[in-house]
């Protein structure tokens, strides 16, 4: 298979943008102070190379609203990924994967059932997390969507991966697979810190090292 990033090389030159949202009740109503984007944000930052900028959002559990923001930052910002935090348990209000899967195009099942298999390391109530990712494609753009956990640790735990005392890899992380999903749906060439995460591509699928 070959990847639209090998196919047009123009491509690699686009900016990188990552849409960050916390849903939440309380922080966006200024209850407590939300804990989630500056996490997303931080770890973003210590893991990719490539220059990003971000959109942020901070949003009360309505499905309504994640829905129309959701789709703002793919059709109108241009997000190549968008990382939610919150709403994704079984509580009345946790409405993120409904409102997420209602704009989707399609389905990642595949980074929902690694993040479970994460979390059910720590805890044997992460089987009542209900992440999942999606894809959203318009006539000229997509973007990935991905639903994160809502505590710091864990979205850390859940992006990169486990590691033993030796520093290898016990279970991967979910970022590992994220630079080529972008590859394929058409947005910028992603390159990350292969000592927080490092990326995997088809050999096919590599670009040369800059001269």
């Amino acid at each position: 298979m070959t990847s639209p990033t090998t196919s047009n090389p123009e491509l690699a030159h686009q900016e990188l943008i990552i849409g960050l949202v916390s849903v939440s009740d309380r922080a966006s109503g200024g209850v407590y102070e939300d804990k989630g984007i500056p996490a997303l944000h931080e770890w973003l930052a210590q893991a990719i190379t490539t220059p990003f900028r971000v959109e942020t959002r901070l949003i009360p559990d309505e499905r309504a609203e994640i829905e129309r923001t959701l789709v703002d930052l793919v059709d109108n910002a241009r997000c190549h990924l968008v990382l939610t935090t919150g709403g994704t348990g079984p509580a009345r209000r946790d409405l993120t994967p409904e409102a997420t899967l209602a704009v989707a195009t399609k389905e990642m099942p595949g980074f929902g059932e690694q993040m479970r298999q994460i979390s059910l390391r720590f805890v044997p109530t992460a089987i009542l997390s209900r992440q999942t990712a999606v894809i959203r494609e318009t006539l000229d753009h997509a973007a990935l969507i991905m639903n994160l956990p809502g505590q710091p640790k864990s979205i850390k735990e859940t992006l990169e991966g486990l590691k033993d005392d030796a520093g290898n890899t016990v279970v991967g992380g979910i970022f590992a697979a994220v630079p080529y999903c972008i590859d394929l749906i058409g947005g910028p060439y992603i390159e990350t810190n292969p000592s927080v995460s490092k990326t995997f591509r088809p050999k096919s699928a590599l670009r040369p090292p800059a001269a």
